[in-house]
């Protein structure tokens, strides 16, 4: 059981360094500017409720086989986005509602792809 569980942890190591940076991203958010912190977590709790994006999340955790390409794309998706809201082009989006989804996507597409590795797990 215990070379299992390595295993597992070992596979889904981009996973675990996902949702904890979604924490400390919280945490530290929460000690230096509270009140923008606050309002990224209100808009990403509902997002939440947006399913067309938790279904495309889940689904890019669970179906895409190597998930650093989730991760990244959807990194260099945000910085790209941003890059736009900055030049002007996208004038209707703002960073702050960007970084919710972000956040969201990379948190359910972690989530989904964690429980693909656990469920490799036999007792």
């Amino acid at each position: 059981m215990g070379d299992q569980l390595k295993t597992i942890l070992i596979k889904a190591k981009l996973n675990f360094a996902i949702l904890g940076s979604i924490l400390v991203i919280a945490v530290l958010g929460k000690l230096t500017n509270p009140e923008l912190t606050n309002s990224i977590f209100v808009t990403a709790d509902q997002l939440v409720s947006e399913l067309y994006l938790i279904f495309v999340a889940i689904t890019l955790g669970a179906f895409i086989p190597n998930f650093k390409y989730v991760a990244f794309g959807s990194i260099a998706a945000f910085i790209g986005a941003a890059i736009l809201i900055q030049m002007g082009i996208f004038t209707y989006l703002t960073i702050e509602y960007l970084f919710s989804v972000l956040i969201v996507v990379l948190g359910f597409a972690s989530i989904a792809n964690l429980y693909r590795h656990y469920r490799e797990f036999r007792l």
